[in-house]
């Protein structure tokens, strides 16, 4: 998997800032950044786990993004601080790029800004998936959903826990609990060494 994300940063990268890339190895519980500090890196998650989160108004936590491979914090890229908390929630292998090299790449080289766009719009379009899931009002359409749209062929690692994917729902762990069980009691869901499957029928 490293070396298939080594190569997928090298396509997207100048050359030249390839050497800058450092490969790291974060512990669980890890704050890559903090809200209000002053961008100084962006990260590419390799594996592991990584949320973007901000306090919500009533004091519970609002998770913005969820990131198994990918960048986060590319939002900061022209921003004078980081608008949201970036945590590891499990062990993660990332790769962090100086943000002012990649904002001089971007200004200087087409090529390169095209390609970036790219990468963007992806992003973009996953969003919008994620806005569309969060307007359904039943538990169980917003979790088919996710399945769907973000698992393969109805295979979706539960990661970090029930809870942590209630959170990313938008709906409490308990009202995820009971409806995971009653899919499972339906025939309509199996949960397989930490990975959730959809019946086929169901996708």
């Amino acid at each position: 998997m490293f070396a298939d994300v080594l190569q997928e940063l090298h396509l997207l990268l100048p050359k030249h800032l390839i050497p800058s890339c450092e490969e790291l190895d974060v512990a669980k519980g890890t704050w890559l950044f903090k809200a209000g500090q002053n961008p100084a890196r962006m990260f590419f998650v390799v594996s592991g786990e990584v949320i973007l989160e901000r306090p919500g108004l009533q004091g519970a936590t609002v998770i913005l993004q969820r990131t198994r491979r990918g960048f986060v914090s590319e939002a900061s890229l022209k921003s004078s601080k980081y608008h949201c908390h970036g945590q590891v929630v499990a062990n993660s292998k990332i790769i962090q790029i100086p943000i002012l090299e990649v904002r001089n790449a971007i200004d200087g080289d087409t090529a390169f800004a095209g390609r970036w766009i790219v990468m963007l719009n992806t992003e973009v379009k996953r969003l919008r998936l994620q806005c569309e899931r969060l307007s359904l009002s039943k538990v169980q359409d917003r979790f088919i959903h996710l399945l769907e749209t973000e698992g393969v062929d109805g295979h979706y690692p539960i990661g970090t826990g029930i809870k942590s994917l209630a959170a990313e729902l938008g709906v409490t762990h308990e009202a995820l609990y009971r409806c995971i069980y009653a899919m499972e009691k339906q025939g309509k869901l199996r949960r397989v060494n930490g990975v959730l499957l959809l019946a086929a029928g169901q996708v």
